[in-house]
């Protein structure tokens, strides 16, 4: 799924560039312009999981940069809402797109309620997100006050962009900060935001005629601005959700796929319908790994024998935490398992379910005292546990197994051999993906992993009580 750049003309002679995702209906997505990079964007986690996610609904994300912003034009003169409006129907016209939803973030809200209006014939659903008919409005709230003060200094202004979506001093807001500086320069950031400014949809709201979800995080927009935006869009409907961008992923995309339908479009269509094509969209997983620590050396002490007895009883708390948690096994290892999760944050609860289970089963046993060598089940287990989230390629294997291969796959693994016994660790997209969810989570720091190049963000999940 990594974006595959293109460029589409606007009337007014702007290069336009866009990327795809997936296939199915299309939602078009007008992003915020300070933080637009079609190319660079693949690489945020937030942003990755939220366009995978729509992916997995049978849906076709659209991305584009408006003109000033990523990879488009940037030497423009015209940075006006009729403009911006240029943009969105370049993109929807090469594309063909003749009926799609469609999402504005933040002031990439202001083009997507300028397309609604000027075309409602072709957006079948509007959903505006932490949006605003005015910037004045925003202008005038403390946090407004505090970011038109930080104007003339781009570094702090950009420090503070990735400290609203993530939360001060965490890594992820620096990096985000390092995203928006390579978004747009200075003096674009200046005159965009002047342009903006300038525009004004407030009378023009009562006829918006596309069903619209108005979604509000309360750490990145106050509740009065988005309100008043909601309440002067006819049947609009309004999602507040508490904290910031990274919290409570699960309550965004719930709303936003309910707006859409797309449970009950999946229902009513069938898994798979008899005679009809299916689509192929990517398969987001989970993948889990777990590895018993120490096993060679168990073997050694205990013999062969003894030593299956203990990996059998491994095997069978492993299998029970997998069933009760919808996990998939897709493989033994020996002395580890490989599985994988439609949901992540099913995953993460499979996890823990089985660290406590060992944990308890350790216990007991300490609790006897000394125990005999009689049989391999009174040796206490300890296990390694490694998460990662991606698009596995899935094949069958020489027996017609299924199995499932890839990047993501490798990385798990990798993840999981750094675990020391009884700890859980997960990728930086993992800790995305179920964000608000209350799992607890110790920043490890980037760790270096066999055979990527790149370190990777690695963090270990608090699962005791």
């Amino acid at each position: 799924m990594e974006p595959q750049v293109q460029y589409a003309k606007t009337s007014d002679g702007v290069s336009i560039a866009y990327a795809t995702y997936g296939e199915g209906d299309p939602i078009v997505w007008a992003q915020t312009p300070v933080a637009s990079h079609v190319q660079l964007e693949w690489q945020q986690p937030m942003l990755r999981a939220a366009f995978s996610r729509l992916v997995t609904h049978r849906r076709m994300v659209v991305r584009f940069d408006t003109r000033g912003v990523g990879l488009s034009d940037r030497d423009v003169d015209d940075l006006s809402l009729d403009a911006r409006i240029l943009d969105l129907e370049a993109v929807t016209d090469h594309l063909a797109l003749n009926k799609f939803a469609l999402v504005g973030l933040e002031d990439g809200g202001l083009a997507a309620i300028g397309y609604a209006l000027r075309h409602p014939e072709r957006v079948t659903h509007l959903l505006l997100v932490n949006g605003f008919a005015n910037v004045a409005d925003w202008r005038a709230t403390p946090r407004g006050r505090a970011f038109m003060g930080m104007g003339d200094d781009f570094e702090m202004w950009s420090e503070n962009v990735g400290a609203v979506v993530f939360g001060f001093g965490r890594e992820e807001a620096r990096r985000h900060a390092e995203f928006v500086r390579a978004c747009v320069d200075h003096e674009m950031l200046n005159r965009l935001g002047e342009a903006t400014y300038a525009i004004d949809l407030t009378g023009l709201l009562s006829q918006i005629t596309t069903p619209t979800l108005v979604i509000c995080h309360s750490s990145n927009m106050p509740m009065n601005v988005t309100r008043k935006l909601a309440s002067s869009i006819p049947n609009a409907r309004l999602l507040a959700i508490e904290g910031s961008y990274a919290d409570n992923a699960e309550q965004f995309f719930g709303g936003v796929t309910d707006f859409l339908g797309v449970e009950k479009q999946i229902e009513a269509e069938g898994e798979e319908a008899e005679g009809a094509p299916s689509l192929a969209v990517e398969d987001i997983h989970t993948v889990l790994f777990t590895d018993v620590e120490g096993s060679t050396a168990l073997t050694d002490r205990l013999g062969d024998a003894k030593a299956r007895e203990l990996l059998r009883e491994h095997e069978r708390i492993v299998r029970q935490a997998l069933k009760a948690h919808g996990g998939s096994e897709v493989k033994t290892l020996g002395d580890g398992f490989m599985a994988s999760f439609s949901s992540a944050t099913k995953a993460l609860e499979c996890a823990i379910a089985m660290q406590r289970a060992f944990e308890e089963r350790n216990a007991s046993l300490r609790s006897q005292g000394s125990p005999s060598t009689d049989s391999g089940r009174t040796e206490e287990i300890r296990i390694r546990i490694g998460l990662n989230a991606g698009e596995p390629i899935a094949e069958d294997d020489p027996d017609g197994r299924g199995d499932l291969f890839g990047t993501a796959v490798n990385m798990a693994a990798r993840i999981a051999a750094q675990a020391s016994g009884s700890e859980i660790l997960v990728a930086d997209v993992v800790r995305q993906l179920v964000a608000g969810k209350k799992f607890l989570f110790a920043d490890r720091g980037e760790t270096e992993l066999r055979g990527f190049e790149d370190p990777a963000r690695v963090y270990e999940v608090r699962w005791r009580e």
